[in-house]
């Protein structure tokens, strides 16, 4: 269930802030699919998926209408800075950047997700909850199951991977010095796989109380869930998600000051381009 409201509220900022190729063509689809995401959980009857669909196109036209031309705008004030050499206070400043925008557009959709969750029955949420399971499995075999050496491997890659998805080619002694710091990082995979539950079960329990609730009692439950997704009363895996982002903002700041010239001269094309094509869906929702 959290992962459907995160869906519903953060997939246009993930798909701003993809590659520009996908950018205009992600962001025109990404209704449909953030529906068929949810359906896939909830599985909606008539009524309730003409509802969700509607909600969903309000939303998206808000964000792109309001959201997009504040997105770009960040990314010029990144622009700005990406040639200079940086710090991980200034990485965790641009984080919090995000986190902001994200809370927004999370805020946004509120009225609207508490008004259809509490029209789900008994039968959806047996479905949410056996579709929940069967992602958990997969979950937990890629998360805590796999040799250590295997999963800080996999986990260099997806950074090194991100890394060129805004700096173009990372040579082998970047990737070297990625691999280094992940693997000498101690994170308890098993913390994030009980979090994962304990936010599920939270959810589908908060979720099922919204029938019986008015209106702005419905939202005032929804947001106090949404507050503890962000700020989780299980206090070993709150301290652990707080190193984690400290060390994710050391090492980004790391690899950008080991970057060359020209990788910086390519993430700056890159952000310009990602720029233009923001205030370019900005203009066409106002046409």
């Amino acid at each position: 269930m959290r992962a459907s409201i995160i869906a519903v509220l953060t997939v246009a900022l993930a798909l701003a802030l993809g590659g520009c190729s996908a950018l205009k063509l992600g962001y025109g689809q990404a209704d449909a699919l953030v529906y068929r995401w949810l359906d896939g959980y909830a599985d909606f009857n008539g009524v309730q998926g003409s509802r969700v669909r509607r909600a969903i196109a309000e939303w998206f036209e808000w964000h792109r209408r309001t959201q997009l031309p504040d997105y770009a705008d960040l990314l010029a004030r990144v622009e700005a800075e990406v040639s200079a050499d940086t710090t991980p206070q200034r990485v965790c400043e641009w984080w919090d950047e995000v986190r902001t925008r994200t809370d927004r557009a999370i805020d946004h959709a509120v009225p609207a997700f508490a008004d259809i969750a509490r029209t789900l029955t008994p039968m959806q949420f047996t479905h949410i909850e056996e579709q929940q399971a069967k992602t958990n499995v997969e979950f937990k075999e890629r998360a805590t199951e796999r040799d250590p050496k295997r999963r800080a491997r996999d986990a260099a890659e997806r950074f090194a991977d991100r890394a060129e998805w805004l700096y173009g080619d990372v040579t082998r002694t970047q990737r070297e010095r990625i691999a280094g710091a992940v693997q000498a990082a101690a994170f308890d995979p098993m913390l994030g796989y009980e979090e994962r539950l304990r936010r599920q079960q939270d959810g589908v329990r908060t979720m099922r109380r919204l029938a019986s609730l008015q209106p702005a009692a419905a939202e005032a439950e929804l947001r106090g869930w949404i507050e503890r997704l962000e700020h989780s009363p299980h206090e070993a895996y709150r301290r652990q998600a707080e190193r984690q982002q400290a060390f994710n903002c050391r090492v980004l700041a790391e690899l950008h000051n080991d970057t060359s010239p020209a990788q910086r001269e390519f993430a700056q094309r890159r952000l310009r381009a990602w720029i233009t094509d923001l205030r370019a869906l900005a203009r066409e929702a106002g046409a």
